[in-house]
């Protein structure tokens, strides 16, 4: 008998839509995957055949062929466990899944439905391309309710999804996320009200933030360029919904975002050490690239301390999204887009010594 249940992998902010075949015929016994897995859904095998077991279901004693469509489409990740799972169960018992209706979970051995990342950007893309349904695991359900308009079933066990598509006990689906925005005053860590004396950069940092301006400290050490530069953030506008939608969505992509808090209305301060490489800084990794520090200070700060001990080519790499505002990688799995909408501000030495022009200490840097 054959089954099949929706869907999908993530290639950066966009989801491809993955539709899982589940065949049950007679024959040897044997579990075939195909359809261009990774090694990582290549292993769900063993964690789809106990999870169903576990749950009390029979696994299927045919020959059993999942089918992973598009095939040309590499699929990553253990997002298709539940989605997999769901197939078989149908395939062995009968029963179909509603229209329009996706799966997305990671299955734990005994058939709890684990976490998974990206699940925001999932949740839009197929609210996007039509779908009215989406069960995710229980304790992403929050991020999957951001989106208006997309009815997400709340998924804690194998066992809980399968009685429910079968008419048994029903989940409740869960309410709608309303993103309300929250009092950020009392988390500020640097308040720049604080900050005594350098009125020069206390003004500086001021113009920069009602401007969006970026901006380059310089100094000797100890001159408090560290603390000023964390005080930026607290004195910028908190987020408006579009700009915590996009933030949230970076989160959710790496895996960030904080349970029963999907939006966070402060604004993103970064500061990487300067031996960061190019990939960390405006991203990468195998197959599609992941999100750099220049994305995930989207619409907030992007804080480079010591300047100047930072990779040539590093820095270089910012050019262009400091011009265009997003950053497209290109790597072996195909390209991605990401926003990088940031304020720059960086923190130097006048010199290697850091004295040069002070009025109580000498530069000792050979001339």
């Amino acid at each position: 008998m054959l089954a099949t249940v929706d869907s999908c992998v993530l290639a950066g902010l966009e989801a491809r839509r993955v539709e899982v075949q589940a065949d049950s015929a007679n024959g040897e016994t044997k579990f075939f995957l195909v359809g261009l897995a990774a090694t990582s859904v290549k292993e769900a095998r063993e964690r789809v055949r106990s999870a169903i077991k576990n749950s009390g279901f029979a696994f299927p004693g045919k020959r059993l062929t999942v089918n992973l469509a598009p095939a040309e489409m590499r699929k990553t990740g253990s997002g298709l466990d539940l989605a997999m799972a769901v197939a078989i169960s149908l395939a062995e018992s009968g029963g179909r899944v509603l229209e329009r209706s996706a799966f997305l979970g990671e299955l734990a051995l005994d058939g709890a439905i684990r976490h998974v990342d990206g699940v925001l950007v999932a949740a839009r893309c197929l609210k996007k391309i039509g779908y009215q349904r989406l069960f995710v695991p229980a304790i992403d359900a929050d991020e999957a309710a951001l989106v208006n308009g997309l009815e997400v079933i709340p998924c804690g066990h194998l066992a809980e999804v399968v009685a429910h598509l079968r008419g048994g006990p029903q989940i409740a689906p869960q309410p709608f996320t309303d993103a309300t925005l929250e009092s950020t005053g009392s988390d500020v860590e640097h308040d720049l009200a604080e900050v005594h004396g350098q009125e020069e950069a206390r003004r500086a940092i001021e113009v920069a933030a009602a401007g969006g301006h970026h901006l380059l400290l310089s100094g000797p050490p100890g001159a408090g360029k560290t603390m000023l530069a964390r005080c930026l953030p607290g004195i910028l506008p908190p987020l408006e919904l579009s700009e915590a939608f996009d933030v949230a969505q970076v989160r959710s992509l790496l895996g960030d975002l904080l349970p029963g808090r999907p939006i966070d209305w402060t604004r993103p301060f970064r500061a990487p050490h300067h031996g960061i490489s190019m990939a960390g800084l405006i991203g990468g990794g195998s197959g599609y690239a992941l999100p750099g520090e220049i994305s995930r200070a989207n619409h907030g700060v992007l804080f480079l301390d010591e300047l100047a001990e930072f990779q040539a080519n590093v820095l270089q790499a910012l050019r262009q999204p400091l011009e265009t505002g997003r950053v497209t990688i290109t790597r072996s799995g195909g390209s991605v887009t990401y926003p990088a909408l940031f304020t720059l501000v960086a923190a130097t030495n006048p010199c290697p010594c850091g004295w040069l022009g002070d009025p109580f200490r000498t530069c000792r840097c050979t001339p």
